[in-house]
């Protein structure tokens, strides 16, 4: 019984580190952003969106979208950065059907969204210059990926 879980062990170690032999690491960030949103209650129209560009995306991550009313998660939505790098999430805020009108969203909403994106010098010559200019808006983590 020892002896499998030694090699069990072994193989998951070993299975862990074949990929990161062979493969290059680069610094990536999660760039996150706030805005707010307002939905008047005279709100005639049925669509709404949420749309944007990034640059130096990593390839095969989504944009994050979070919206919250005070600060109670109201809908999450995932969606893929085309190739100029632009991106649009569309939702219904308001739906009539048989002539009853129901309003999804009215109000004050709070937007988060979340991009993965390479790290390269100018980006972080851009954060150092808004951090000393004191931009508490401006959240990142820097992580290691290896890809």
């Amino acid at each position: 019984m020892m002896y499998v879980l030694g090699a069990i062990l072994a193989l998951v170690m070993f299975s862990g580190a074949v990929p990161l032999a062979f493969s290059d690491s680069y610094l990536t960030t999660i760039e996150e952003k706030q805005i707010k949103m307002t939905i008047p209650s005279g709100n005639t129209l049925p669509w709404a969106f949420v749309e944007g560009t990034t640059q130096n995306m990593v390839d095969g991550h989504p944009v994050i979208i979070q919206i919250y009313k005070d600060e109670k998660p109201v809908r999450f939505a995932q969606v893929d950065v085309n190739d100029d790098g632009t991106y649009q999430y569309k939702f219904r805020v308001r739906d009539v059907t048989d002539d009853k009108v129901t309003n999804i969203f009215e109000g004050d909403y709070t937007v988060k969204i979340f991009k993965t994106i390479n790290l390269d010098s100018d980006y972080l010559n851009e954060i150092m210059k808004q951090k000393s200019l004191g931009n508490e808006d401006l959240k990142t983590a820097v992580v290691v990926s290896a890809v």
